[in-house]
């Protein structure tokens, strides 16, 4: 079995967690419960006759009063921004990581968007957002809530992971 470590970044309360339990477990918690530190979780997948387990790091969120830390990047295979639809501010605090990221790793990097069951209250689609796309392997549109996604996010990074 192979096995890769993925890194799930961004800002505090974008639905890292939430992801990470959607994809793991296929439950939604409306309970907020901060991250400290690091909290690892493991998935297996069977892509095309092979095995991968990918050890999913779910890392504190960043804010002013809590800075990313790069160590955290150490040996990923990937990592995935995850941005909050709903909040404008997750998108530079978003783009501010990935910076640092790209610091000390190339790894690939996947985008996503969540929270997509709540309306946006601004265009993800604007020439300010389209200005990133390139800079990440893919980009989905999630919502940890209802599913919609993230199984597909997750495969998708799989067989990016597998492609290597």
């Amino acid at each position: 079995m192979i096995q890769k470590k993925v890194c799930l970044l961004g800002a505090s309360s974008v639905g890292k967690t939430s992801l990470v339990k959607q994809f793991v477990e296929g439950i939604f918690n409306e309970k907020y419960l901060t991250t400290i530190g690091v909290k690892v979780d493991r998935k297996a997948l069977t892509i095309e006759d092979k095995t991968i387990q990918l050890m999913l790091w779910d890392i504190e969120g960043n804010d002013r009063y809590n800075q990313f830390q790069q160590r955290y990047l150490r040996g990923a295979a990937a990592y995935i921004l995850v941005m909050d639809q709903t909040r404008f501010s997750s998108l530079a605090d978003g783009i501010d990581i990935h910076t640092q990221a790209r610091q000390v790793t190339d790894c690939p990097a996947i985008l996503a968007i969540n929270k997509n069951d709540l309306a946006a209250n601004w265009q993800w689609d604007s020439e300010e957002v389209k200005r990133y796309h390139n800079l990440f392997e893919r980009q989905f549109s999630t919502s940890a809530k209802t599913g919609e996604n993230v199984d597909n996010m997750f495969t998708c990074l799989a067989k990016l992971l597998l492609e290597d």
